[in-house]
Parts: C-alpha cells; sequence; structure tokens
C-alpha cells in the first residue's frame, strides 16, 4: 500500500512538471503588415513627346522689333525627350506662331505741282514665323507625387521673319522708292522653367515659360505653352 502511494505522488509531481512547462495564449495572434510602397509616377527612363499650343510676345514695340514685327502671336508645337535616371533629359523641339506683319502701301498725290506720298492701304500680312532647337531639361519629380518641377534650355535655328521696308527717295526727291528685304533665318537660344502634373503614369499636363533670344538687336521674345506629356 505505501508503495502504490509513492508510485501515485511520483506520477503527479512529474505531470505538474510537465504542464507547467507549457504556456497557454487566449485570444488571436496579432499580425504585422508592411504598408504597400507609394506610387512613383514618373520613370528612370522614359521618353516623351509634348504636344501645346504658345504665346509669342516680343520684348520691344512691334514697330521697333526686327524680327517678329508684330507685339504677340498664337501658335503651337511639339518636342520629343528622353530621359536619363529620372531627372535629365535631351531632345528635339519645333514651333510655329502666326505672326502677322503690318505693311504699307503708298500712292502720291500732288500738292502744289510737289508729288507727295499717303498711305493708301495699312494691312496685315499673315506670315508664319517658327523655330527648330536641340533641347537639354532637368528636372526633379517629388517623391511619391505627382509634380515635377524643370528647367530647360536650347539652341537651334528660327526662320520666316526679318522682313524689312525702307522707304526712300532716290535721284528724284518727287519719287519714293520701298526696299523690301526677304525673310532671314537667324539663330536662336531659349532659357526656361515649368511644371509638370502627371494624371497618370503616362499622361500630364506641362505649362512652362521660356525666354528666347534671337541673333541681332531688338529681336527677344518671350513664350508661355501650355500641352499635354505622352510618357512612354
Amino acid at each position: 500500500m505505501k508503495g502504490l502511494m509513492l508510485a501515485l505522488l511520483g506520477s503527479a509531481a512529474i505531470c505538474s512538471v510537465a504542464f507547467a512547462g507549457t504556456e497557454t495564449y487566449s485570444g488571436k495572434e496579432m499580425k504585422q503588415v508592411a504598408p504597400p510602397p507609394c506610387p512613383e509616377w514618373y520613370a528612370d527612363n522614359e521618353f516623351n513627346v509634348d504636344l501645346w499650343g504658345t504665346y509669342v510676345f516680343t520684348g520691344n514695340n512691334s514697330q521697333d522689333d526686327r524680327y517678329l514685327e508684330n507685339d504677340h502671336a498664337w501658335g503651337g508645337g511639339l518636342d520629343a525627350k528622353y530621359f536619363f535616371h529620372r531627372y535629365f533629359g535631351i531632345g528635339i523641339e519645333g514651333w510655329m506662331v502666326d505672326a502677322r506683319r503690318r505693311s504699307f502701301d503708298f500712292a502720291e498725290v500732288e500738292n502744289g505741282g510737289v508729288a507727295e506720298p499717303i498711305v493708301s492701304t495699312n494691312r496685315h500680312d499673315p506670315r508664319g514665323v517658327g523655330a527648330a532647337l536641340g533641347t537639354l531639361t532637368l528636372r526633379y519629380p517629388f517623391h511619391c507625387s505627382r509634380f515635377s518641377p524643370y528647367i530647360f534650355g536650347g539652341g537651334g535655328a528660327i526662320f520666316g521673319g526679318g522682313e524689312r521696308d525702307t522707304f526712300f527717295h532716290s535721284d528724284s526727291p518727287d519719287v519714293l522708292n520701298d526696299l523690301h528685304s526677304d525673310r532671314k533665318t537667324r539663330a536662336i537660344g531659349q532659357v526656361g522653367g515649368g511644371l509638370e502634373i502627371r494624371f497618370t503614369r503616362h499622361i500630364g499636363w506641362i505649362n512652362d515659360f521660356s525666354w528666347n533670344f534671337v541673333d541681332g538687336p531688338d529681336n527677344n521674345f518671350g513664350m508661355v505653352r501650355s500641352g499635354i506629356n505622352f510618357a512612354f
């Protein structure tokens, strides 16, 4: 009997030690899940094609400007750029504006036996002025944002403007002559900056301003652009 009691006490001690080593949890276990990464709207290597409308205004009054010969003009253009490592892009740009040129027709009337010139017609002739440039663009897309400010510069050629009419008297003071110079192609430089807003990863809205320097005096003008960018 005494031996049976000792066996039961030993079994109880062993069971208590075994149960003391196990832990139980009530309720459900909590798991930590990492948040998904934020979207990036601008790729590291990206090809862009921009289509835009433009407004051009001269740095001088129209009568003093020697290339556009108009206070303002409307038009459009396009450019293509390839961006390396997200921030740097090289490309080409082309645009055309309707820079109407003011011109005069003169006639002569006799006044006391002396022929005097008078303006018979004051008209605005439609005329296209355009340019082609190579460009360098630096942009800075904000992390996890649709916004990307940018600056750009370029150089190339502008064509279609620079006409000139000079009226003078030749050998006879009673005869008025018109010397007309043809359109000229000039070198052009450009600097500017703007902002792009991405609607999707492949479509954005661009708005910018640039100042353009045309070879020769009294030729410079500003350009405002707004349009759509397609990114591939």
